[in-house]
């Protein structure tokens, strides 16, 4: 039994060939503008700049799914925004009502955000990122509430679909579009 438990970890498939360079520059063209984006709101929001670096870490993860694996699960719309909402708001209320040490409650925060993704089929892996934002985040982040759901989350996040919306169409590929589907 320990045998086999060690012999599923040397895995048995080849790494998949590099990604066409046409593909590579769509895909930075798609981080670099829905990242500065991001940061452009957030510094007219006068947010301070370690609650932006906050942010655009976590968007920075959303932008790898959104425009370098358009076709995935993890990046459709519906996981994008509904991933990222919901984290925050889960973040948000681990925060504002339980007591606990912050390294309890930042372990709340993601494990239950990634449940209640799971349960809404909006599994975005960095929600698990916004949800702990919202426990570790600044004062400043912790007395907006969860007005944090709404600016900056909800606002990155539509930023980012809508730069995903219009990069992801641009190529003349048709195998790259986007989205799949957004229900």
């Amino acid at each position: 039994m320990i045998r086999l438990f060690f012999k599923k970890m040397r895995g048995g498939e080849t790494c998949p060939p590099r990604k066409p360079f046409s593909k590579i520059a769509w895909s930075w063209l798609g981080a670099f503008v829905g990242i500065y984006l991001v940061s452009v709101v957030s510094r007219l929001s006068h947010a301070d700049l370690l609650n932006s670096l906050f942010l655009v870490a976590s968007f920075g993860a959303s932008a790898v799914l959104i425009y370098g694996a358009p076709q995935a699960e993890f990046s459709q719309p519906r996981n994008l925004v509904g991933g990222h909402l919901i984290s925050a708001v889960v973040g948000v209320t681990i925060y504002k009502f339980l007591p606990l040490d912050v390294t309890v409650l930042g372990a709340l925060a993601v494990s239950l955000a990634l449940v209640a993704m799971h349960y809404t089929r909006t599994l975005h892996p960095p929600g698990g990122a916004t949800a702990l934002i919202a426990v570790i985040g600044s004062v400043e982040i912790h007395n907006m509430g969860y007005f944090f759901v709404l600016s900056p989350i909800g606002t990155g996040a539509l930023i980012m679909l809508i730069v995903a919306l219009v990069i992801n169409n641009l190529s003349g590929n048709p195998k790259r579009h986007y989205p799949r589907y957004w229900l």
